[in-house]
């Protein structure tokens, strides 16, 4: 649904503009991008005004979307897989309530992972030089430490799912 969507996009666009360098394929995988985190956030938020859980959707939405620039980490299959799951999971996120031995835990297993395995996969990905990745490994680690001062069970949850994503195995 979201290629053809993007790609129905992509030729109106592209037939607007003929004369733009830009392939048909190269705009539609930007749009499918767009549209694709266009429909995860109004899914989640639109679960979350039902569920009573906005503010703590809202800060996992943040959270895990910034966490995610910074550190990389696998995707799912497609993007409609993507937005069928997301929702769920954020959701199902807004309703844990970790006593905060657990949500500490939580956060510094989330942080040593960070530090072992970010940034993960972005190479190809993103126009950051390498030479710019320590930093983006030490903005993770802060970002999910920044959760022992937050304290959210949600953003403990979401940042450690994140984390985990960044695992890579032998080669």
């Amino acid at each position: 649904m979201i290629h053809a969507l993007a790609h129905r996009f992509a030729v109106g666009i592209k037939k607007a503009a003929p004369h733009h360098p830009s392939s048909v394929e190269v705009i539609r995988y930007s749009l499918e991008a767009i549209l694709n985190a266009f429909f995860i956030f109004v899914l989640t938020l639109g679960i979350a005004l039902f569920t009573g859980k906005v503010g703590q959707v809202a800060l996992v939405l943040l959270g895990f979307g910034v966490l995610r620039q910074l550190s990389g980490g696998i995707h799912l299959k497609s993007g409609m897989v993507c937005v069928i799951v997301t929702p769920a999971v954020f959701t199902l996120f807004s309703f844990s309530d970790f006593n905060r031995p657990t949500l500490v835990a939580m956060t510094v297993i989330g942080m040593a992972l960070a530090a072992v395995f970010a940034p993960s996969r972005i190479e190809r990905q993103t126009r950051i030089p390498p030479r710019f990745f320590p930093l983006l490994k030490l903005g993770s680690v802060l970002l999910v430490g920044a959760n022992l001062l937050i304290g959210s069970s949600a953003l403990a949850s979401a940042f450690l799912l994140q984390c985990l994503t960044l695992i890579r195995g032998r080669r």
